[in-house]
């Protein structure tokens, strides 16, 4: 599948701050990035560095007054839908150093608050058949609904309005999964079918040794997603954090598929 992206993002401050972007498609293994344009206005020398666990690249940016950016990209996607039914849990003893903290709390994913709160209907399930149903769980029993939680939201907050938007029911999945002894994590990606249009948030389980992508709000499937990073929580996956008061003043997200 072949996706055409095009972002504007347009912030003003009134004192000069420092400002880490991370909004440019990755490339990986089942992603290619066959066209890319980003520009900054004013323009200035942009610095890249490796995000975390080297899937994609973070942008360092120095900001005066006015920041202006544009980014176009085409990315081609191979990613097959996983067949979650057939995939098992990858044995505790197995995991790897790289994919323990994604056992273990984070920023917004309190594990403490949610042993025993796993559907009773799911209690004997494992591995992928435990992701799905707990992915359709989420997706059935929650209300999709922009404005119903904040920067300050958690997980254990989400399940208890079960209302919110994809950070949040990525919030609620990954925190069911840690307590449930599978790695789970946070994408931040594109996506041709989400409403309304913006980042996208979904996440990553680790079972048989590798990562496969899940969309607990049933707006994307895997073949379709083109990533941008992966972290603990959304704390990790913010297209923009700024070190100094910004104000909005534009933001506009279209993916589409190109045929």
């Amino acid at each position: 599948m072949l996706l055409s992206v095009e972002v504007t993002l347009i912030y003003k401050c009134n004192f000069p701050c420092d400002v880490l972007l991370q909004i440019e498609a990755a490339k990986t293994k089942n992603q290619k990035v066959i066209e890319k344009q980003i520009e900054v206005f004013p323009s200035q020398q942009l610095n890249h560095i490796i995000a975390d666990e080297g899937v994609g690249e973070r942008v360092w940016l120095g900001i005066q007054n006015e920041f202006q950016c544009n980014y176009k990209s085409k990315i081609e996607i191979t990613r097959k839908i996983p067949d979650f039914e057939k995939l098992q849990n990858t044995p505790l003893s197995q995991i790897r150093d790289d994919e323990v903290k994604y056992l273990l709390p984070s920023r917004y994913c309190h594990l403490d608050k949610f042993d025993g709160l796993i559907p009773k209907q799911y209690s004997e399930l494992r591995g992928g058949k435990l992701v799905i149903a707990l992915a359709n769980w989420i997706k059935t029993e929650f209300t999709y609904l922009g404005g119903a939680s904040d920067a300050l939201t958690t997980a254990h907050d989400t399940l208890s309005s079960k209302q919110g938007v994809c950070r949040d029911y990525a919030h609620v999945l990954i925190a069911m999964l840690r307590v449930s002894a599978i790695p789970a994590r946070m994408v931040s990606a594109y996506a041709p079918n989400v409403s309304p249009p913006d980042f996208h948030a979904l996440v990553e389980v680790y079972l048989e040794g590798a990562w496969h992508l899940i969309d607990p709000t049933g707006m994307s499937n895997a073949d379709e997603v083109a990533m941008i990073g992966v972290g603990r929580d959304a704390a990790d996956i913010s297209f923009l954090t700024s070190y100094g008061f910004l104000t909005l003043e534009k933001q506009s997200v279209k993916v589409s598929i190109i045929l």
